[in-house]
């Protein structure tokens, strides 16, 4: 693996690309700083290097083709100056006009540019050779830190590296997310334990069945649960089902059978009359819920018995909440979860957590540090498990 760790960018100019799509309030003011966060200690080696860094990043999903006013990443770059307590140079002028490659040429070590929304360009999300030869010209090394991006063949993270084949490398984090997903597949310490939540089993089909012949427990929660419910004749009322995929369920459940995997489905539910935090609720066993009313967690049984199993695990994966996580009167299935797994931690547990809602509910509770690794790419890390080529990785690998 080609780490910046060991290289000196002294005299360099390094062009990098980060993720810093971030989410921003109607005032043009970040909520979430976590992913501009994540980046700072690639940024902050290659000017303690002695480096000029040239950042690459996206933004929304432009729609228009060129400059679009509200997807600029003008906030990001006065924020960004901020938090590296230096300036960052920055322009609304696009490639081609001129401003950005003087600007690119005059740049000296330490100090930051960062480039316009990337994604102004229609050829990047097609991966097109020109744009990236264009982008190249800016520097004379390329580091890809925006593993949130990596499952992408864009022209800013992965079409790029062709030119540099001597001089491409991984950022810092993009390092950290490899270095663990390899070990999370590869050379997990048993028994190791998946937790997969979300609410379609059709999203999750990858996961499933890649992990099969990698774990020892399969804890199935989240909606995606009562479509094996179901598939076993349970009575799930108004839960969310996918019906033409029980046939898929059963399958699944033999095949775990077939590698000795143990498999978990939650057995009691907290079940609401309607979808709120003031719904009426009550707990019943997961295959009896009546008709009118909707499976919304984890019950306090199904709870001890994961936290149970986690207790046991000397590796665990979590993805995807227990319930409806984002309303406080569903969200104690994923609190729980969380807690056991940070207590796990604490007795050597290597645990790795991903995906949108998982990710929420370790920083929510303030056990985002406890975990032994916290993913920043949730459709990167989603294909990363799919057992998927990633080609922000495979471009620096070659």
């Amino acid at each position: 693996m080609k780490s910046i760790k060991e290289i000196n960018f002294k005299g360099r100019k390094a062009l990098v690309r980060v993720d810093f799509n971030v989410p921003m309030d109607e005032n043009k003011k970040i909520t979430d700083d976590t992913r501009i966060r994540e980046s700072l200690p690639t940024i902050e080696k290659l000017l303690s290097d002695g480096a000029a860094v040239i950042l690459m990043a996206h933004f929304g999903r432009p729609k228009k083709g060129g400059f679009e006013p509200e997807l600029t990443l003008q906030p990001v770059a006065e924020y960004l100056a901020k938090m590296l307590n230096r300036p960052v140079q920055f322009t609304q002028a696009l490639l081609g006009e001129g401003k950005v490659e003087e600007m690119a040429k005059n740049l000296k070590a330490g100090e930051v540019m960062l480039l316009e929304n990337i994604r102004f360009y229609p050829g990047e999300t097609k991966g097109d050779v020109a744009l990236a030869e264009q982008l190249s010209k800016l520097g004379d090394c390329y580091v890809n830190d925006a593993f949130g991006a990596a499952h992408r063949e864009h022209s800013s993270t992965a079409t790029i590296a062709k030119f540099f084949p001597n001089d491409k490398y991984f950022g810092l984090l993009m390092e950290n997310e490899v270095v663990n997903l390899e070990k999370l597949m590869h050379n997990a310490p048993r028994p190791f334990t998946a937790i997969i939540g979300g609410s379609k089993v059709s999203s999750k089909i990858g996961i499933l069945e890649n992990l099969i012949d990698k774990v020892d427990n399969m804890i199935i929660i989240g909606g995606m649960r009562y479509t094996f419910t179901k598939a076993m004749g349970g009575k799930i009322g108004n839960s969310i089902c996918e019906d033409d995929k029980m046939e898929l369920a059963l399958e699944l459940m033999k095949k775990m059978d077939a590698h000795g995997v143990k498999y978990y489905l939650p057995v009691d539910s907290v079940i609401g009359d309607k979808f709120g935090n003031d719904a009426n609720t009550q707990i019943v066993p997961s295959g009896e819920v009546p008709d009118g009313w909707e499976s919304m967690d984890c019950g306090p049984e199904s709870c001890k018995a994961i936290r149970d199993i986690i207790m046991s695990s000397k590796t665990i994966l979590w993805n995807g909440p227990a319930g409806v996580f984002e309303l406080s009167t569903f969200a104690k299935g994923t609190n729980e979860i969380a807690k056991s797994v940070a207590e796990a931690c604490k007795q050597g547990c290597f645990a790795a957590v991903g995906g949108g809602d998982s990710v929420a509910a370790v920083k929510q509770m303030g056990l985002a540090d406890q975990m032994s690794y916290v993913s920043t790419g949730g459709g990167a890390m989603l294909e990363y498990l799919e057992g998927k080529v990633l080609p922000g990785i495979k471009a620096i690998q070659d």
